[in-house]
């Protein structure tokens, strides 16, 4: 088997038609205010710390954190305020906070690598061109591709040796990046057959998918889905359709691969079929009666991912269906009940996340990666509608010539 890697990952070309909407200059005004005043208040209250969410609204160190996994949230926040304002005491801050985790490029412990150096070091790069800040990058994707079990042809969860996240979706982001800036074969086939095994044993017919997969370790043979998040074994959990309809799109940016565009595809048309005009999604579609009716950092993860295949799509409708649902959930999550512009005493930017329902950790509070990925929407949105970037159906050529460039690797 061949594994295609792009030279350059495909960018976003994000049709014409999109609809903004109404107040959405407003709204999208209280969103950064409100993240200039609560993001640099956290690190000057509490410097050189690491929080996961909040506890009654205060960011809270003490309790479970069940695994070490966000370190690079409150970072990758500072370096888009950083851009978004142009303040230097943020950049020092984002470069300070980025240095507190640069030993975890070699942490092979966690499968969430992606998520502490994909936020903070590749931005740091790309704003610099600092090639010693690449390097980094370059080695948290080798280190995590240490995880793949060759039978099972997976990288595992931190969970156990058996285990598979659709969160690692989210993360092997940096293996196909690693993989890009070396030409390193290797990392090309483990970030492939990842990608090929999750959208084979986790992602069902209907587009949903399951939090975990099993397998045995002797053969390789998938065994079951489960769940450590979702309602149950056979739920939909919110927070992992978002991590697979954004994972799955950036696996498509690197490799050009049309399966892993149509999975994220499905990923989305599910979350928009069973979220429809609520546009955020309780914790798992399939509890009935649910306790809590949103789940905040899911949603804010799928706009993020619904803007990305917004850009990636050649059919121009479904393309702006995407985007036009992408800044409809935005505009949700600026509103009163959601951001927390109204309320000095909240310390997080968005309330009712929720990181850990059954074990009763971060429930309806603020949780940094939603947080992270809602500020990552909003300037990505941003960048779009204040330098008029909103393409048209003939900047799909480009599309075409990058994949007509592709190097192809054979391990």
């Amino acid at each position: 088997m061949t594994y295609r890697i792009l030279p350059t990952a495909l960018g976003l070309v994000i049709p014409d038609g999109v609809v903004i909407p109404d107040g959405y200059a407003t709204a999208s005004e209280r969103a950064w205010a409100t993240a200039q005043q609560k993001v640099p208040s956290l690190i000057a209250k509490h410097p050189d710390r690491f929080p996961l969410y909040t506890v009654n609204g205060k960011w809270d160190f003490q309790t479970d954190s069940w695994t070490n996994w966000c370190e690079g949230f409150l970072g990758g926040q500072l370096w888009i305020l950083a851009q978004h304002t142009g303040r230097e005491d943020l950049r020092a801050a984002a470069e300070h906070y980025s240095m507190l985790i640069k030993e975890r490029q070699y942490d092979h412990t966690v499968h969430d690598l992606g998520f502490l150096f994909w936020s903070t070091w590749r931005r740091w790069f790309e704003l610099t061109g600092d090639r010693s800040r690449d390097k980094v990058v370059v080695q948290a994707g080798r280190t995590m591709a240490l995880r793949f079990n060759e039978k099972g042809r997976f990288l595992r969860s931190f969970l156990a040796e058996d285990s598979l996240f659709i969160d690692i979706m989210m993360n092997v982001g940096v293996i196909f990046y690693a993989a890009q800036r070396t030409g390193d074969a290797e990392l090309a086939r483990i970030g492939y057959e990842h990608c090929l095994t999750t959208r084979r044993t986790l992602v069902r017919g209907d587009g949903s998918v399951s939090h975990e997969g099993i397998f045995d370790l002797d053969s390789g043979t998938f065994l079951r889905q489960s769940t450590q998040q979702g309602f149950k074994e056979d739920g939909s959990w919110a927070r992992g359709e978002g991590w697979a309809m954004y994972g799955f799109g950036t696996a498509y940016r690197y490799s050009g691969d049309r399966r892993f565009l149509e999975t994220a595809q499905d990923c989305a048309d599910f979350y928009i079929e069973r979220t429809g005009e609520s546009l955020v999604p309780p914790n798992d579609w399939e509890e009935p009666n649910p306790t809590l009716q949103y789940e905040s950092s899911a949603a804010a993860i799928a706009a993020g991912g619904l803007w990305q295949l917004a850009g990636l799509v050649q059919d121009q409708a479904k393309a702006r269906g995407y985007a036009n649902y992408a800044l409809r959930i935005l505009s949700r999550l600026c509103d009163h009940d959601f951001l927390s512009y109204d309320d000095p005493q909240w310390e997080g930017l968005l309330r009712h996340g929720i990181y850990h329902e059954t074990n009763g950790l971060g429930v309806d509070e603020s949780v940094m990666w939603g947080d992270y990925w809602f500020l990552d929407a909003m300037s990505t949105v941003d960048r779009y509608l204040e330098h008029g970037q909103l393409g048209s159906s003939a900047d799909l050529r480009g599309v075409n010539a990058s994949l007509g460039q592709a190097t192809i690797v054979q391990p």
